[in-house]
């Protein structure tokens, strides 16, 4: 059996920050920063709303992309969000626990 997928996803802040993380379980990591069990970063950042999730093949790969995202300025961040069906698509939160593929189809 092979490694699981993982996705790494971009949040937008109530502060208009972004927070970039990894896992394995896009809704769940994003229902618990949503209840203040997520990152410290975002606790004290409500309303979060999921900016963007891109598919790894694996947990590796999916930390070496977030430290990659991790360390793009604020502007190249936007892009990869606002490209869409680029490097980082912004999916319906639905569709995030069933991505399989290497990108996640864009939202309206």
């Amino acid at each position: 059996m092979g490694e699981r997928v993982a996705f790494v996803y971009l949040l937008g802040c109530g502060d208009t920050s972004l927070y970039c993380g990894w896992t394995f379980d896009v809704e769940r990591r994003l229902a618990a920063h949503r209840s203040g069990r997520g990152a410290r970063y975002t606790r004290s950042r409500l309303p979060l709303e999921l900016a963007g999730v891109l598919a790894q093949p694996d947990a590796a790969s999916a930390r070496r992309e977030e430290a990659r995202i991790k360390r793009l300025p604020r502007r190249e961040k936007l892009a990869l969000i606002a490209r869409g069906g680029g490097a980082l698509p912004c999916p319906s939160e639905r569709a995030v626990g069933r991505a399989r593929g290497p990108a996640v189809t864009p939202s309206e």
